[in-house]
């Protein structure tokens, strides 16, 4: 079984070549954007050519959520044209897309007290555990309009589809939360961290290990094209940002003045979802994936980091 993995320089894309020697029955084949320009439909047409996988994984993205309200053509081409391209040649090769995708999709939701409630209808959340596969995605931004539009683009073209939803990602790999919040600490005496968005911090080896799951629970014959569509995945529990830097000094040690501001202490180019915490019950009961509490990947993060 063939694998090609987009994005292979990237943070997801590290994560999972740091995972390969777990899994012997599958031969992986690692694209960086060089190897592979996923906005360029005849360049993909090569390397899905000459590769001719069973699977590929798109962790291929623009992710600077700020810089893409100043380049919105460019995040328009790799994360709505990019996976329009990916599910082209898949359907032409027959090959099963695994996307990754964003809790950006979601911005309908605010705050009262402890309840979630959509914006436009005012209606409380469908589930206590957070953001539903279901629920009707309403982005905020640039990056996560052309997030969804990536979405949208493969399920127009491609039936064969896992496209996974997740957040806040962090890792010992690349640029995120994790490693800045490490940076600024040993620059700074103090820090202030917003408080008030909600969500769920995803190690991306964990987020690496439930796409392989998914791959690999595809060659059984218990799975059935049922199984094709969208999934949420993230570590278990819920913080806020402010609670997630203090969990992270609190478990390396670090001794930093820590203050919690709201959101609209620190404007950004790019709005937040003000709440992001995403269902799993799906990919649980679908593939029998086990989800790790956001502290305990953490801490094992950070043995690696």
């Amino acid at each position: 079984m063939v694998v090609l993995v987009t994005g292979a320089n990237g943070q997801l894309g590290q994560a999972i070549q740091s995972v390969v020697e777990r899994y012997h029955a599958i031969d992986f084949v690692f694209c960086s954007s060089s190897d592979l320009d996923i906005t360029n439909q005849v360049n993909c047409e090569e390397v899905f050519k000459k590769h001719k996988p069973d699977f590929c994984i798109n962790s291929a993205a623009y992710t600077a959520v700020d810089k893409a309200e100043s380049e919105p053509q460019k995040a328009f081409d790799i994360n709505a044209n990019g996976p329009e391209n990916l599910a082209l040649v898949c359907k032409k090769y027959d090959t099963i897309l695994v996307h990754v995708s964003t809790d950006f999709v979601f911005d309908a939701y605010f705050s009262e007290g402890t309840a979630f409630y959509d914006r436009e209808l005012r209606l409380p959340l469908k589930s206590n555990l957070g953001l539903q596969e279901s629920d009707v995605p309403f982005p905020n931004g640039i990056y996560g309009l052309t997030k969804l539009q990536g979405e949208q683009a493969i399920q127009a073209v491609w039936e064969k589809h896992f496209i996974i939803r997740t957040s806040w990602v962090y890792s010992q790999f690349g640029n995120n939360f994790l490693k800045t919040m490490l940076r600024l600490a040993s620059e700074r005496d103090n820090l202030s961290v917003v408080s008030d968005q909600i969500g769920t911090p995803t190690y991306a080896v964990d987020l690496a290990e439930a796409l392989l799951k998914i791959i690999e629970s595809c060659r059984t014959p218990l799975v059935s094209a049922s199984n094709y569509g969208i999934y949420n995945f993230s570590n278990e529990g819920s913080c806020s940002w402010y609670e997630f830097a203090k969990e992270i000094f609190l478990q390396k040690g670090v001794i930093i003045d820590l203050q919690p501001i709201p959101t609209s202490a620190y404007p950004t180019p790019a709005k937040r979802p003000m709440y992001s915490v995403l269902d799993k019950t799906k990919i649980k009961n679908k593939f029998g994936i086990v989800l790790n509490d956001w502290k305990t990947s953490l801490k094992a993060c950070l043995k690696q980091a």
